[in-house]
């Protein structure tokens, strides 16, 4: 993953799920991304789910708390009422996340994180791209990334990352319901295909 990026810029198209709003999670992002909205508290909104996602991912109490089925609807909310002031999370985003949780939902809140980041992003004219690689990149590799499908799409990119060792090596890159697939894995399996054949 040193070195310049170079890709192979063939588009596939991939199952699109029919919009944000299809899914569950997608109802309760728009309804929060819409208050957000609607308040001028776009960013503290997505400032205080970025914490959240950040301590979820250092705390296995809290993705206990998040994800278990055992954690009842009320023990759920007093966590998050409690939490909330801790992680500096905004009243806006504190009152989803008593929603959530007397709802019994508060497993759908990495789903309504990634949405409203989606969202977000389609507000301030961007497109948000989520990016798989071998490594973790590094701010140079992610910037130069940027750059590079900014000049192919003509409008300003956010970067989701995520680390598949299983890819070997190279990038995929899903923008919407299009994918740039430059994985050495995906480069082997065509090799092995064309040998065969």
């Amino acid at each position: 993953m040193h070195g310049t990026f170079f890709f192979v810029w063939s588009f596939e198209r991939v199952e699109n799920s029919g919009g944000i709003q299809a899914s569950l999670a997608g109802r309760y992002a728009t309804a929060l991304f819409g208050l957000a909205r609607d308040e001028q508290q776009i960013d503290a909104v997505t400032r205080s789910l970025d914490t959240l996602e950040a301590a979820m991912a250092e705390s296995a109490d809290l993705r206990t708390l998040v994800a278990s089925p055992l954690v009842s609807r009320v023990e759920a909310g007093k966590a998050i009422r409690a939490l909330s002031p801790a992680l500096s999370v905004d009243p806006i985003t504190a009152k989803f996340l008593g929603v959530l949780a007397e709802n019994g939902r508060l497993g759908e809140l990495k789903s309504v994180i990634k949405a409203v980041r989606k969202l977000a992003a389609d507000a301030r004219g961007e497109t948000t791209a989520e990016v798989s690689s071998a490594h973790a990149l590094n701010d140079d590799q992610v910037a130069r990334l940027k750059s590079n499908l900014k000049a192919r799409l003509g409008r300003d990119v956010t970067i989701e990352p995520k680390v598949d060792p299983e890819l070997l090596g190279g990038l995929v890159v899903r923008l919407g319901s299009q994918m740039i697939d430059a994985s050495i894995r995906t480069k082997l399996n065509n090799l092995a295909l064309a040998m065969k054949g």
